[in-house]
């Protein structure tokens, strides 16, 4: 008589693990699903996550960190020295601004007023004793301003070079991108961006302009941003590297 075989136990769909990669130890978050059929590595905010086949093997995931053990270590300590620091909401703190720092300084609450840049320091009208969330309220409202009147420019000079009018350029707050374009030709470019260089604001305008004659990312569609941004790879590698897609 044949044996009632078990029933496998449930692995876990979502794992925290730590490996030794390249002589460092390296925690990261293993993924599995039914849908893979391949091992794939990611990282971003969230450190490394390995997304795997549902029933891959210890012996092949452990073969492919390995092999890979030396880029996990290099873009890991790639990504958190470009990491953007995390801004503080307070007097005499810095605050990001077209690449460069800024440093807040509270002023008097007053009816109607709004932040204001004065050389090196924003000016902003929340009372000394604010609290960080009002503070953080104030200077996003003014990024947000600042925002579309920065690439209000950058679209004013370069549309004309690329031979596009957009209909619209709206906001966006998305976390996974720094621009879109629609087939109707409404850009949308994400307002933290406004925080970063000049000329990694440039880049993105130009690309989203670009879906305006190619609404792909075909080779045609490169050569219609290089014709007018030539360091484009550089620029687009840069971006990435704060793992937000353009």
């Amino acid at each position: 008589m044949l044996k009632q075989l078990r029933n496998p136990v449930p692995l876990p769909d979502v794992e925290q693990r730590a490996a030794l990669l390249a002589g460092k130890n390296i925690s990261y978050t293993l993924k599995r699903s039914s849908k893979r059929r391949s091992i794939g590595l990611r990282i971003d905010d969230n450190g490394l996550t390995v997304s795997v086949p549902l029933r891959a093997s210890e012996s092949w995931l452990h073969s492919v960190l390995q092999d890979k053990a030396h880029w996990v270590v290099q873009k890991l300590d790639g990504w958190q020295s470009r990491q953007r620091p995390v801004i503080q909401w307070a007097h005499g703190e810095r605050i990001p601004f077209r690449g460069e720092e800024f440093v807040l300084q509270l002023t008097p609450r007053a009816r109607g007023a709004v932040p204001q840049l004065h050389g090196e320091t924003l000016h902003v009208p929340v009372g000394a004793d604010a609290e960080a969330a009002r503070i953080e309220k104030a200077v996003t409202l003014w990024y947000r301003k600042e925002a579309m009147r920065v690439f209000g420019e950058c679209v004013a000079y370069f549309a004309p070079l690329m031979n596009v009018a957009p209909r619209e350029i709206k906001l966006t707050s998305a976390t996974t991108q720094w621009g879109s374009c629609t087939v109707h030709g409404v850009v949308r470019l994400n307002w933290q961006l406004v925080k970063m260089q000049l000329h990694l604001i440039d880049y993105v305008v130009v690309h989203e302009l670009a879906h305006l004659v190619e609404m792909n990312h075909s080779p045609a569609f490169w050569s219609v941003v290089e014709r007018v941004c030539p360091d484009y790879k550089q620029h687009r590698a840069e971006l990435r590297s704060y793992g937000v897609a353009e």
